[in-house]
Order: C-alpha cells, then structure tokens, then sequence
C-alpha cells in the first residue's frame, strides 16, 4: 500500500501594495508627535492649580495659578530667577467637530488665543495670535489645512511676511514621505526640508532634515498598550550642536509617569495622579547637572 505524499506548501505571495488605497498620513507639523509625549511633557517650577469648569456641553471656563521663579537672560554662566506669580484666565468653546475657540489671558497682559473651523469636509482652517506688551513680540499666524486621500498639505500665512507650504504623501501603508519651504521677508531668510515617516503597531521611526542644518531623527518603540520607549538624536550640521535624549511614557492604572534623560546632563520626570474623579495631583522635576539649574513643581488639576 502506498503512502499518500502531502502536496508541497503552496509559495508564499507576497502582499501587494494597494496604491489607491493608501491611509491618509498624519500633519507635517505633528511628525514627531509620540516621541513628544514621552520627550517633552509640560514641565513648570513652583506651585500649579488648574480649575476646569463646564458650563455646558460645549462652553468651559479654566482658571489657572502659577507660583515659581522665572529666569532672566544673563550674560554670565549662573541661572538667575526672580520669583513671580501668575493668574491665567480662559475659556474654551467647541462644536464638535467642527469648530473650537480657545483663548487664555494673563495678569501680565499676555493674550493667546485659537481658532480652528472645518470649511469643509476636506478643507481645515486655524488661527493662532499671542499679544504681548512688549514691542514686537506679538505675533499671529494662519493656516489653511487640506486632507486628501492619501495626502495632506497646509499654507502657512504669518506675521512678519512669514509664508510656508508643506506636502506629505502616504507612499506604501507604513510609508510617508514629505517636504516643507518657508520664506521669512522681514529676516529675508528661506529655507527647504524634507521628512520620512515609517511607522507599525509597534514602532514610528521619523526622519527630518532641512537647509537651515537642523537633522532630527526620533524612534518610538511600543513596548505594549501601557510602556512606549522613545529616542531622539537632534544635531545642527552649521553649529555643530549636537543633541541625544532618551524617554519612556508608562502608563499605570491611576497615574502616568513621562521622563527622558539627554546628553546635556539633564535629566526630567513628570508624574500625573488621579486622586478621584475630577481631581489630579501633578509633580515635576527637572535637573540640569551641567548648568546646575534645578527645578521641581508640584500642582492640582480640578475639573475634566
């Protein structure tokens, strides 16, 4: 009797790449945008108290305190501070999805304020202005948001004769590849840059490059739904400043915990607690060994 051979394994087929129907890639402007959650949390010095009150469904108010030193340029090596204190009035207005008004004034007279509204179901506009008491120091911006497909691009209109364009296009599933220019008249300066974006369910990979020398490369490793582990090597190539960080965003059932640690020597944590519903203790602490610039805050957030 003979033995029946099993047929051999069919050849693997390699996935083709469907390019008419490639996922729409995120904003230029928010490239590196997990490497900076874990690389840039919102640090502050002194005491913090943030009071959200929602008026109704989309009209909040927040009410903000600040007390911390603040620095004051010096031409020696030493960090000066003079203590200072803040209160930071504001209100939000959103009609989702298609409208948001923020706006935030201090008792120093600075005024921030946004604007964001969707024109169309492709076509996004956004405002941003800060007005300041000192003499040109206030500045606005406006830009124009298109979303295709497969593609986004934004124009950029500023103060200052500040104009700027960007493009980027989903080249495979995982791939994007972009590119910006910017004419600034008042400095009477332009510049040129170009950017790839890799990412998977586990990992972002982000290169940056443009003609003014700055390279920015950034690494984002997705450990599981609650650890992410981010890189960043940021250097000039006309100044020769040369920058290496390294963060991690974790994630517990009560609290987040964001911190990196860089080649300058400094080193930086920052802690969010839910206490209970509504309410969030935060603690913030950054050491920078080389300029030996020390600086821990501590804060409460009321209100969601």
């Amino acid at each position: 009797m003979e033995i029946p051979v099993p047929p051999p394994p069919a050849a693997a087929v390699d996935k083709v790449v469907d390019y008419f129907n490639l996922p729409c890639p995120i904003p230029f402007e928010e490239l590196h945008r997990e490497a900076m959650m874990s690389l840039k949390p919102d640090l502050f010095e002194g005491m913090r108290f943030d009071f959200t009150k929602m008026l109704n469904q989309k009209f909040t108010l927040n009410h903000s305190v600040l007390m911390g030193p603040t620095e004051i340029p010096s031409q020696s090596t030493e960090t000066i501070k003079i203590p200072t204190a803040h209160y930071e009035f504001g209100s939000t207005f959103i009609d989702h999805p298609r409208l948001l008004l923020w706006g935030r004034i201090l008792t120093d007279g600075r005024l921030n304020a946004r604007v964001k509204c969707d024109l169309s179901e492709n076509l996004t506009f956004k405002a941003n202005a800060q007005l300041t008491n000192e003499p040109h120091m206030s500045h606005g911006m406006f830009n124009f948001d298109y979303k295709g497909k497969d593609y986004r691009t934004q124009f950029q209109l500023g103060n200052g004769a500040l104009l700027g364009a960007s493009y980027i296009q989903s080249v495979t599933q995982h791939l994007s590849l972009g590119g910006e220019v910017f004419w600034a008249g008042q400095h009477r300066k332009s510049g040129v840059g170009y950017a790839a974006r890799y990412n998977t369910d586990k990992m972002v990979a982000t290169g940056q490059v443009a003609s003014t020398g700055m390279v920015l490369l950034s690494y984002v490793q997705k450990v599981s739904e609650k650890v992410s582990l981010a890189s960043e090597f940021m250097c000039n190539y006309l100044s020769r400043d040369v920058t290496a960080s390294f963060g991690y965003d974790y994630i517990l059932r009560q609290c987040r915990l964001r911190g990196k640690i860089d080649s300058n020597g400094c080193v930086a944590a920052f802690l969010e607690e839910r206490l209970n519903m509504g309410l969030n203790f935060i603690l913030s602490a950054e050491l920078d060994h080389r300029k030996k610039d020390y600086k821990f805050g501590f804060g409460l957030t009321v209100g969601e």
